[in-house]
This record gives C-alpha cells, structure tokens and sequence, in this order.
C-alpha cells in the first residue's frame, strides 16, 4: 500500500543553531514564568521551602523573642555570630529572604486558586456527562438482568430517583433502544480543596496584618518588682510597622512570688523542673488589682495583650558600701543561667559613690558542690547558695553616654583587683555574709532577703526573676477562624470521592432488558467498585456473568 504523497519519514535537519522553536516575546516569557509560579508543584515547593527557611529561627535566639539570648550568643561566639547578623539570622521572620519566600507563596496560592476556583463554578453549573457508549471499559462495572417486565424507560426512572436519594446530581440520555442516567457526585472534595488554600491565602494576610499592627516586648522582673506597660518600661520592644504608641494600655503587673517545682524522687531525672509558676497582680487602668498565675503555655491575656513566661533565674541582692560605712550601691541582680543546675552568671557595675568606678563579674552556685575552685552547682534549689566576685576598678565606659548591656562588662580599660593572676582570692559569699573590698574601697554584702534569715535553712534567702515577652496581635482570632476553616476544608478533600456513575438500561431484540452499572473516579476513591455494586443490586439484584473486556483506570 502506498504512503500519501505528503507523508514524512522524517523531521527536517535542525538548524545549525540549536532546535527550531518560535520565539517566546516578552510576553511570552511573563506568560511563561506566571504559569510556573502559580502551579501546583511550585506552590508545594514554595510552601516546604518556607518550612526549611523557618528552621534557622529555632537553631539560634531571635531579636523579637529573645534580646538577651542573642546578646549571650555574641558574647559565647564572637566570631560566629557577626556572620549570622549579617545574613540576618537573628532576625529570621522579618528578614528580606524568608519574606520574600512567603510573598511568592502568597502570589502562587492566588494565581492557583482563582482560575480553578472559576473551573470549579462552572463545572458546579454544567450537566453529568453523556453516557460512554461502552461502560464495561470502565474500571467499576456491573452487568445484570431485570425479571420485573419494566421497560428500560421505567427502569432508569428508578434509577434517577435512587441515585437522588444519594445524593447525585443526574441527567437523563435516551437514545432508541436504549435508556441511561448520567450521574455524579463530590464536588465538596474540591470546594474542600479550594477552601484549604483560600484559607491558607488568609493566613498569610493576617499574619502579615498582625505583623504590622501588633508588638512585641520583654521586660525581666526580679521578685516584687512592677512593670508598667508602657514604652519606656520595657527591656526591649519590637513594634510593627504600623503600631501607634497610643494603643499601649497603661496597666501595671507586679511579680509578687516565682516558684518552681523540682523532682525530687525520680533518680534518673533528680533536680529537673517540673512546674513553673509566677504569680503576679495585675492592676488595670482605673481597676482593682487582681491576683493571677502565669506557666509555661498557660499566658496571661490582660487589656489585649498575651504575657508568656519565657525564663527565669535567680537575682542576688547586693550591697556595697563605702569606707564610711553608706551605701553607694544595692539591687537585684539577675544573674543568667548557664547550666541546667542554674550555676549563673551576672554583673555588677558600680559607678559612683566610690574612689574608682567598679565592675564585679560574679558567678552565683544554688548548691555550691566543691570545696576549692572549679565550684559548680549540683541542684537548682538553694541548699548551700555560693556568690563569687572578681572585682575591676576603672573606667565602665558610661561616661561617654553610649549604651552598654548590663550582662556584659568591658574589663580592657580596667584593673582586675580579685581572682585571676592577682594572686588574691575571689570574694565568696553566702547569703547575709559581708566582706572588706580590695583597697580600702569599702564594703560589699550578699544579703539574705528571707522573711527569716537562717545559715542552716536557706529557703528564699535569693529572689528570682522572670522574663516575660508581652505580645499583641490584633489578627489572632482570624488567624484561628482561617486555621479552623484550612483544616475543615483539608478533611473535606481527603474524606469526600468524587464520582460518575452510569446507570444504562438496554432492550434487546428479544424485548428483554439488561442493565448496565459503570463508574468512574476522578484521583483515587478505593470505595468505588464496592460503591458501583451496592447501587446494582439495590436497583436489579440478579447477576448474569459477562466475558472480560479491556477497561479503562480511573
């Protein structure tokens, strides 16, 4: 048999240049890299990239939750952590390129709901498909036989009223000799679907909404100390682009007691905290105080703000007097954490009052474990509390007026007095000891602050201090509706099958009529075959055996 004259056997030789393609245009190659962007695929890829980018935030402190961390990890790693500034690691959730992950997120979900949302509506509106001619290709099939004496009309009358009751959508297709119903059901999988990302596009809206309108500040309060909720009373304070000063309401919270709960009977988990819990009185502007309790995941929600416990530790009194015997110096101090048995770190600055300006670097042992230095800290709790102090004299450099962290002190411009390479001892004491300062420079006291002070019971001889992170966001409760929505719409995708279901009636030359049940799922829908026999034999129970066809996969 001879080929047709236009017939070609095969491609013409490519170009010397590379293969032959029409040229895309500017517009093309916009056409080209939206379609990318807002696929499916990308939009995956986009979402588990913003998971990945999120993982810096949990690998080292942040700026918005955590000032003192980040100022303690300069402190440990001082080479390390300029390089993370500058690729903006402290600040992982606001920097330039996890925000620019989450707006490409942002631009890819709506490119993909809007057009599908619009193929959705209107597959909403369009009739059930014409019967196929041959439903045994179809992947769920049944075949069976009528005894009844209905003609095929009346059968798939019966039919359509079944498949209502089930709730499918069903259209009549007639033809001579022949009779069938169109049916199909399970459009909330995809109204589920378009409603997961819809409220996923929410999401990220309110978020950013929250972001720019709300705040974020800490402030560490020692026992019996008051924080005021306004700007200049917090520690730290990260507001929002938008954020105006005058949505500050003015309440006042006090920390009355910090207590924590140790395990005591446990071996293998002796000294671990279990339960932590500050008790503070809140006072609202022109309100009466109220007692309440913050833990760990349990904030306190007061005036439109949440207030978290983030840490805590123990904080010194200290005392310092001159030779004349007047005090040139006593607070609180919070000492910072360094292991899990609190042995803690802390710093002095004394800056006036004195013949030299003095700094003191002290290391604070709940449970004091050696008799001669290295010392540790063997427990948390105050069983034999221990303060040491190396002592400088100096210049503090606060005179020039630039701010320095009160958790760090600049011993290069100073004379080391106590410890070290001195050759004398460092100062250590116990809860209301007090000794002599080098030089004649005066006296300092580590006051035991008990209700009653004893060198055998030292129980609450120490306060301790809290820091709590104040935080407003006025987008949470949508935040929580577009969550509740996301994971509705979730379970509505994965639990509801989208289904055909053909019911066709066919009268033979003989005037009998045989039955036809075939069904076709749109993705997976394992209940299907079960669902295609359960609607043949509440229809036509009686079976007749059928030889083998090709079929068709869902």
């Amino acid at each position: 048999m001879s080929r047709p004259s236009d017939h070609i056997d095969s491609a013409a030789p490519a170009p010397a240049d590379g293969i032959n393609q029409p040229k895309l245009g500017f517009v093309g190659w916009l056409r080209f890299f939206w379609r990318q962007l807002t696929s499916m695929r990308t939009a995956l890829f986009l979402l588990l990239l913003l998971a990945i980018a999120a993982v810096p935030g949990s690998l080292v402190p942040q700026r918005s939750s955590d000032p003192n961390g980040v100022t303690q990890y300069f402190t440990d790693n001082p080479d390390l952590a300029p390089i993370l500034d500058k690729v903006q690691a402290f600040d992982v959730y606001s920097s330039a390129w996890f925000s620019a992950i989450y707006l490409l997120l942002f631009i890819s979900l709506i490119g993909c709901v809007i057009p599908r949302t619009k193929h959705h509506w209107l597959a909403l509106r369009s009739r059930p498909p014409r019967t196929p001619a041959r439903l045994s290709r179809l992947s769920a099939f049944e075949r069976r036989s009528d005894d009844s004496g209905a003609t095929a009309t009346e059968l798939i009358d019966d039919a359509t009223k079944q498949l209502k009751r089930q709730g499918y959508r069903v259209e009549r297709y007639d033809a001579e000799g022949s009779a069938s119903v169109s049916a199909e059901r399970g459009f909330l999988r995809e109204t589920g679907n378009l409603v997961f990302h819809s409220a996923l596009v929410g999401i990220l809206v309110t978020v950013g909404f929250g972001g720019g309108f709300g705040f974020s500040g800490q402030r560490v309060l020692v026992e019996g100390q008051t924080f005021v909720n306004t700007l200049l009373d917090y520690d730290s304070f990260n507001p929002g682009r938008f954020f105006n000063e005058s949505e500050l309401a003015p309440y006042k919270l006090t920390l009355d007691e910090f207590g924590v709960t140790y395990e005591t009977e446990n071996l293998d988990a002796y000294g671990q905290a279990i339960d932590y819990r500050a008790k503070v009185t809140t006072t609202a502007p022109g309100g009466k105080p109220q007692d309440a309790t913050i833990k760990v995941n349990d904030p306190l929600r007061f005036e439109g703000t949440d207030v978290y416990l983030l840490g805590n530790g123990y904080a010194p009194t200290i005392t310092v007097r001159d030779p004349e015997g007047k005090v040139v110096f006593s607070d609180s101090i919070p000492f910072l954490p360094q292991d899990a048995q609190l042995t803690s770190l802390g710093i002095v600055k004394v800056p006036d009052g004195l013949a030299e300006q003095l700094g003191m670097i002290g290391f604070f042992y709940p449970t004091q474990a050696a008799s001669k230095p290295p010392f540790f800290s063997s427990y948390p709790d105050l069983a034999y509390p221990v303060l040491t102090l190396n002592v400088y004299s100096g210049d503090l450099g606060i005179n020039a007026g630039a701010p320095k962290s009160v958790y760090a002190l600049d011993v290069d411009d100073m004379k080391q007095l106590t410890g070290g390479d001195t050759g004398v001892e460092s100062i250590e004491l116990s809860p209301g000891q007090i000794t002599d300062l080098p030089n004649g420079l005066g006296t300092v006291s580590f006051d035991n602050v008990s209700a009653n002070p004893s060198t055998e019971n030292y129980a609450g001889s120490v306060k301790r201090f809290a820091s709590f992170d104040v935080h407003h966001d006025p987008t949470q409760l949508w935040v929580l509706a577009f969550a509740i929505l996301a994971l509705s719409g979730l379970i509505t995708s994965l639990f509801v099958a989208r289904r055909r279901v053909w019911v066709k009636a066919v009268t033979g030359s003989d005037g009998t009529v045989s039955l036809e049940y075939a069904g076709l799922a749109r993705g997976e829908d394992p209940g299907l075959e079960a669902a295609v026999a359960a609607i043949a034999e509440a229809h036509s129970p009686t079976p007749v055996p059928s030889e083998p066809e090709g079929r068709i996969a869902p």
